[in-house]
C-alpha cells in the first residue's frame, strides 16, 4: 500500500515537474518574442521617424502572428490546471486579437495604416508586463514593482488596446464594404447572404461588452493580489 501511494507520488511530482518546465519554455518563448518585437519597432522608429509606421508589418507581422497564435494554448493550459487564472479574461483577449490579425490586419492594402502599429504597441507592452512577471512566479517571488506593474499598468494598457481594435475595425469597413470579402451565401440549411460588414459591426458591442467583463474581472483579480501581498507581509 505505501509502495502504492509512493509510486502515486512520484508520478505527481514528475507531471508537476514536467508542466512546470513547459510553462517555463512557453514563457520565455513568449517574452523572448514579444522583446524581438518590440525592440524591432522601436529601433525602426528611432532611425526613420514616423516613416517606419507603414512597414511595422512587414517587419514584425509574421512574429507577432506566431506570437498570438501560440497564445492558443494559454486557454488550455488553464483548462487543464496547469496555469491558475480566470479563463473569460484570456479568452476574449486571445479571440480579439486573432480575429484582427486574421481576419483585418492580414489584408495587404489595411497593413500599411498607423493604427496598426499604434496597436502592436499596446499588445507588446501589454505583454511584456505579463511574461516576466509569469516567468518570476515559477522560479521565485516577484518584487512589488513588478507585481505593481503587471496588475495595474497593465489594465489602462489593455483599455487602450481595445479601442485601437474598435478603430481598426471602424477603419476597415469601407474597404470590405466596397470589396464585398468574406461576404457569400449560405445555401443550408436556409439561403441566408452573409455580409461581412454587417458581422464587423456587430462585433463592435460585442468587443464592448466583452473588454468591459475583462477590466472588471482584472480589478477584482487586482484588489484579491494586493490583499493576498498585504498578509503576507504581515506575517513575515
Amino acid at each position: 500500500m505505501d509502495t502504492e501511494h509512493s509510486l502515486h507520488k512520484a508520478a505527481k511530482d514528475m507531471r508537476c515537474s514536467i508542466g512546470l518546465a513547459y510553462l517555463f519554455l512557453y514563457y520565455l518563448l513568449q517574452f523572448c518574442g514579444h522583446s524581438w518585437i518590440f525592440a524591432n519597432m522601436s529601433a525602426r522608429f528611432l532611425s526613420f521617424g514616423c516613416d517606419a509606421l507603414a512597414g511595422t508589418f512587414y517587419f514584425v507581422g509574421v512574429m507577432m502572428c506566431l506570437c498570438q497564435l501560440l497564445s492558443v494554448l494559454e486557454l488550455f493550459h488553464i483548462a487543464d490546471g496547469l496555469e491558475e487564472s480566470r479563463l473569460l479574461p484570456r479568452l476574449v483577449q486571445v479571440m480579439e486579437r486573432n480575429f484582427l490579425l486574421y481576419l483585418i490586419i492580414s489584408q495587404e492594402e489595411f497593413q500599411s495604416k498607423t493604427i496598426v502599429c499604434v496597436l502592436f504597441y499596446l499588445w507588446n507592452i501589454s505583454d511584456l508586463l505579463r511574461y516576466p512577471y509569469e516567468l518570476l512566479c515559477l522560479i521565485s517571488t516577484p518584487s512589488f514593482n513588478m507585481l505593481w506593474a503587471r496588475h495595474t499598468v497593465s489594465i489602462p494598457v489593455y483599455i487602450l488596446s481595445v479601442i485601437a481594435e474598435g478603430i481598426s475595425v471602424l477603419q476597415a469597413l469601407p474597404y470590405y464594404e466596397s470589396q464585398e470579402m468574406y461576404s457569400d451565401e449560405l445555401k443550408a440549411p436556409v439561403s441566408v447572404y452573409v455580409h461581412f460588414p454587417y458581422l464587423l459591426k456587430a462585433y463592435l458591442p460585442l468587443l464592448a461588452a466583452g473588454s468591459g467583463m475583462t477590466v472588471l474581472i482584472l480589478l477584482k483579480q487586482r484588489t484579491q493580489t494586493f490583499d493576498s501581498w498585504n498578509k503576507k507581509m504581515k506575517i513575515s
